[in-house]
């Protein structure tokens, strides 16, 4: 099973690309044909029958801004030009045959997030998102196409210092300034790890501060201090971390067996946006 995180590399797109390219009616396909570039490349290195590709919906109104207003707050409205192109994108995407999948609720991660935890197969899930990590289990993959870089549960450890299922925990000590979200001031990466690997959980160190303080761990009183002080923060920096397995999607949504392309479909909307002949030839020979 393979699983795109297909927002995370339209904004890669559109912010890496020159607004000067343009097409249709001399308007900008940056986005679109930096995507349409991704996904051709995707698809020809792989042969995974089930496919699926989210979609953010909810950048602004997702259940996490209701528990955290801030959540995300740090991030620029995405710019008319950038919102023109999603829908081609997307379009594109339906046009070769993968599933697609949005939700005004819950973002891109949910429904990767339910999709993996369902999985009977190994899962590989197509993102530069650290958040995505904590979904990893023993035989599944998480594959940062654009640096070339795939991290098993051990790489993720290596990586973070924790496994992958304290990811969310980890996050919920360190924050994250991508996504706003607070965590414990003062608490960095090393001290969170080595706070995990002393007392496992979050639950753990915010239950016994006096504990921490008598770790012996470098910093153990200030941590203890911290934790104490920011003990809600951190429970709502996890909450925000966490990514939802459960989210409620029909026989429809799971059945991410990739189809037959659609030629016409995938011919008339490159042509639509204006996509060179180029890359619609690699298009054209990536369609199933």
């Amino acid at each position: 099973m393979l699983l795109v995180d297909a927002s995370v590399y339209i904004f890669r797109a559109f912010h890496s690309l020159p607004s000067s390219l343009t097409g249709a009616e001399g308007r900008p396909i940056n986005a679109v044909h930096g995507y349409a570039t991704f996904v051709a490349g995707l698809l020809a290195g792989i042969d995974d029958r089930e496919v699926a590709a989210a979609f953010d919906e909810s950048l602004t109104r997702s259940f996490r801004n209701q528990l955290f207003a801030d959540y995300k707050a740090n991030r620029e409205t995405p710019p008319q030009a950038l919102v023109d192109q999603i829908a081609a994108c997307r379009e594109i995407t339906e046009a070769l045959g993968m599933a697609t999948l949005s939700n005004p609720v819950y973002e891109a991660d949910d429904l990767i997030g339910t999709l993996a935890r369902g999985a009977d197969t190994p899962v590989t899930i197509v993102t530069s998102d650290k958040d995505l990590a904590q979904l990893l289990g023993p035989t599944d993959t998480l594959w940062d196409y654009a640096r070339e870089t795939r991290y098993d549960a051990a790489a993720i450890e290596a990586k973070f210092g924790v496994p992958p299922a304290a990811i969310a925990d980890y996050l919920a000590l360190v924050g994250d300034p991508v996504d706003n979200i607070p965590g414990v001031p003062g608490i960095g990466a090393k001290s969170a790890a080595a706070l995990l690997g002393r007392f496992g959980d979050l639950d753990t160190l915010l239950a016994d501060p006096a504990a921490v303080a008598a770790s012996g761990l470098r910093g153990a009183a200030s941590m203890a201090t911290r934790l104490a002080e920011h003990a809600d923060s951190a429970r709502l920096s996890r909450r925000l971390a966490t990514i939802v397995t459960d989210v409620d999607l029909d026989a429809g949504q799971r059945d991410i067996c990739r189809r037959p392309a659609d030629h016409e479909r995938l011919d008339a909307v490159c042509r639509r946006v204006g996509l060179g002949n180029r890359l619609r030839s690699r298009l054209g020979l990536v369609a199933a």
